[in-house]
């Protein structure tokens, strides 16, 4: 009678345990107990997915992300290794194939080795579409308890998910959701991160190591404990050995090996085309200018603000486009993909170039030249009192003089706090240097760096090839390309000459190269300088006169036309500044960007259509959808003739002009058109090239315009820019791959050359012959 009481209880208990557990897997699966999210998030799991920029040439410059959402980026199940797959199915789920989300056996284990045996080690026999249902719907528990009741939800989610994917998906999945550390989130990552490679080019002992990972990566985190990861990889080898998918032979070789990583952290400061990826990502991010948003100061930059918003579709692309469900677009979490124009090698070359020239020369000369000044880094021509007045400005405007200001400190109480040394880390090209001192004197050290921008692009297409916004984008990173206005000097003069060139004017028309004297619109008299002395006197032509910089013949042309005209003329170049209609326009008193002045040199390559610089051609949805594609922007800015005319012209000051080192000294072949610039007190050094494939212009000069070279023959922009441009050009140049070849040609119809007379041409070279550094002046 007992024994049939007990049955009698255990059965009503296990009736009741049993429909006790149908109802609460009932009430979990309706979403009464817990959250249970509906089926069209089942369908479509919201995942913050970063975005992707690709180059012109296929390579991955960058992701965009948010920090806390981590650097996610999706692959699919065809882009995985095997030996990834194999590695994962036999550590975390070997019956992955044969269960529909529980693997029942591997349940009762768990709860029998917990329960009647203690083993903590045990596991909690979850699968892996449990753990991928943890991934996508489960917050942290606070303790052990909460976690338990986490359990069946789990369970009901898993079961679910099984009926809306493939294994392959669920895999395949996990994988993207695993946070692997560092931002290293989903195993496309986490395989750049650890072992620079993709996730179907994984080894084994690469792909047992990232599984191992996967119990747990701040444990088993191969950079700070790489003998205990590699342990944990073993593990995974042993697995997939029970497993059958390795031999004992694979899995001792393998075990021996030591555990190798090639690091590369996730840093938006870090790798190719910084300034590039900074300035699109504010393209894209941009909203809608409002000029309560700008200081009083920044007029133009809310006239160029407002100008983007209405006619760049690039400009704030994200707060103008819209998804199907009527929200904006995130950069940070939709998963977009972004396809630019920059070429990674020529990208590189071009870094390359500036780091050679800037930090391997030039910066040497300038210290060299500062070195025991009391003055320096500025110019020898300012005063102690100046000196202070623009260091208490830069004070100002440092992070650390904002954040005190907010915090309520006084003047003096900041001013002592810039006075006092402190430890800190500066920049050199030799590597971060940590040190102490003061934070004034940190800024004036960083103010000793000179800066830098470039810019190459197809001048057919718009297309940017190559963008440097400066000489190192962690120290300093304000933009020159893009953002940064200087005067441009002489680089303004084939412009001018455009205009005359227009009016029927020919290269080989003559001038007498003396001093003029132009009555400005106030009545005063305006005599422009020159450089050099060469052929004062002596009929010269307007072809001479471009190719020597000659600020003469540059007055003697603007004295035939009015300013307006020429102002207008610049912003159909596509100039944007502030430009005032004055006749000393002439020699480049106006400011611009390098993007501005390549876009401008288009026009000559490009048979009079200016070309606006393109820095996208699509944008497509985490699935690959297109979503929108960008288009060249052109504007005609004169006629074919001048065109050919202003080719005849540029080319001679490479072959003969102020340009020809170049040639001479460093022997870049083929056809080239270019014109040097030097701004008032060797301030800026420009220089602009054409070729037929390519466009680029460079800028190089100090922070503030008082700092630069004291002597012209150092600060000149052909000694300052014009070697990164060269430089640039032999790279691209011994690369057949970029289809940027000495042999290509100008596009100039049979009499359209205007080879002047040796008499008129005042003996300049026609050739590729080198020439002594007499034409060195501008």
């Amino acid at each position: 009678m007992l024994l049939k009481k007990i049955l009698s209880i255990f059965w009503w208990l296990f009736a009741v345990g049993l429909l006790l557990a149908i109802l609460i897997f009932t009430l979990i699966a309706n979403g009464k107990i817990g959250y249970m999210p509906p089926i069209e998030e089942l369908e479509n799991p919201k995942n913050t997915v970063a975005a992707e920029v690709y180059s012109a040439d296929g390579k991955v410059l960058s992701t965009f992300y948010y920090e806390k959402a981590g650097n996610r980026v999706l692959v699919g199940y065809k882009d995985l290794s095997p030996v990834l797959v194999e590695a994962l199915i036999a550590t975390e789920d070997v019956r992955f194939s044969n269960h529909s989300g529980i693997d029942v056996k591997a349940l009762f284990r768990a709860i029998i080795k917990r329960v009647f045996f203690f083993d903590r080690n045990a596991g909690g026999g979850s699968t892996l579409t449990q753990q991928l249902a943890k991934q996508l719907y489960t917050p942290r528990a606070e303790n052990k308890l909460e976690r338990l009741f986490q359990k069946p939800i789990e369970w009901v989610i898993a079961v679910k998910l099984e009926k809306f994917y493939t294994k392959e998906e669920i895999l395949t999945m996990y994988l993207n959701q695993y946070d692997f550390n560092y931002n290293a989130v989903g195993i496309k990552t986490a395989s750049w991160v650890y072992f620079n490679t993709t996730p179907d080019k994984l080894t084994i002992e690469q792909a047992a190591t990232l599984v191992g990972m996967c119990k747990n990566s701040t444990l088993y985190n191969p950079i700070r404990f790489n003998e205990r990861t590699r342990l944990r990889r073993n593990v995974v080898l042993n697995q997939m050995y029970k497993a059958d998918y390795i031999t004992k032979a694979v899995r001792d070789s393998v075990q021996a090996l030591p555990l190798v990583v090639d690091f590369h952290k996730v840093d938006h400061k870090e790798g190719l085309a910084p300034y590039f990826r900074e300035y699109l990502r504010q393209m894209l991010t941009h909203k809608k200018p409002k000029r309560g948003n700008y200081a009083s100061w920044q007029a133009q930059q809310y006239k160029d603000d407002s100008l983007a918003w209405e006619t760049n579709p690039l400009y704030g692309w994200c707060n103008k486009n819209t998804k199907e469900d009527g929200s904006h677009y995130n950069l940070y979490t939709d998963g977009l993909k972004i396809y630019t124009t920059i070429d990674t090698r020529m990208q590189a070359y071009a870094e390359e170039a500036v780091s050679e020239h800037i930090g391997g020369y030039l910066q040497g000369l300038f210290n060299k030249e500062k070195k025991g000044r009391s003055y320096a880094p500025y110019s020898r021509n300012l005063k102690q009192e100046e000196v202070d007045k623009i260091l208490q400005r830069a004070i100002r405007q440092s992070e650390r003089y904002r954040v005190m200001k907010n915090a309520d400190y006084s003047d003096k109480e900041i001013m002592a706090a810039f006075r006092k040394p402190v430890e800190m880390t500066v920049f050199s090209y030799k590597g971060m240097i940590d040190t102490t001192m003061t934070p004034l004197d940190s800024i004036r050290y960083h103010k000793f760096f000179l800066r830098a921008g470039f810019m190459a692009m197809d001048p057919m297409n718009g297309h940017v090839k190559a963008y440097v916004g400066g000489v190192a984008f962690n120290p300093f990173q304000y933009d020159m390309v893009m953002t940064g206005r200087r005067q441009v000097g002489s680089t303004i003069k084939p412009f001018l000459y455009s205009m005359a060139m227009e009016e029927g004017y020919s290269p080989c028309d003559k001038v007498v190269n003396e001093p003029i004297t132009i009555i400005t619109e106030t009545g005063e008299p305006w005599t422009p300088r020159n450089a050099g002395s060469s052929r004062v006197g002596e009929v010269v032509t307007l072809r001479w006169g471009l190719a020597n910089s000659n600020n003469w013949i540059s007055a003697y042309v603007m004295s035939h036309f009015s300013p307006y005209t020429f102002v207008r003329l610049l912003r159909s170049y596509g100039l944007n500044g502030q430009i005032d209609p004055v006749v000393s326009l002439c020699v480049g008193t106006c400011d611009a960007t390098v993007a501005e002045m390549v876009s401008a040199y288009t026009a000559f390559v490009n048979r009079g259509i200016r070309v606006q610089p393109v820095l996208v051609t699509h944008i497509e949805d985490k699935d690959g959808n297109a979503l929108a594609h960008f288009s060249p922007q052109m504007a005609e800015v004169f006629s074919e003739s001048t065109a050919y005319k202003m080719l005849s012209m540029l080319r001679a000051v490479i072959d003969g002009g102020t340009g020809s080192r170049v040639r001479y000294k460093f022997n870049v072949q083929g056809q080239i058109g270019g014109k040097t610039g030097t701004t008032q007190n060797n301030s800026d050094g420009w220089f602009m090239g054409i070729t037929p494939r390519l466009v680029g212009g460079v800028w190089v000069g100090g922070e503030d315009r008082d700092i630069h070279f004291d002597y012209t023959n150092e600060g000149q922009g052909a000694n300052m820019a014009l070697p990164i441009w060269a430089r640039f050009m032999n790279k691209v140049h011994a690369n057949p791959e970029l289809g940027v070849s000495p042999n290509d040609v100008f596009s100039v119809p049979p009499g359209h050359t205007y080879s002047c007379t040796a008499a008129d041409s005042s003996g300049l070279s026609t050739g590729n012959e080198p020439l002594g550094s007499v034409f060195d002046n501008l």
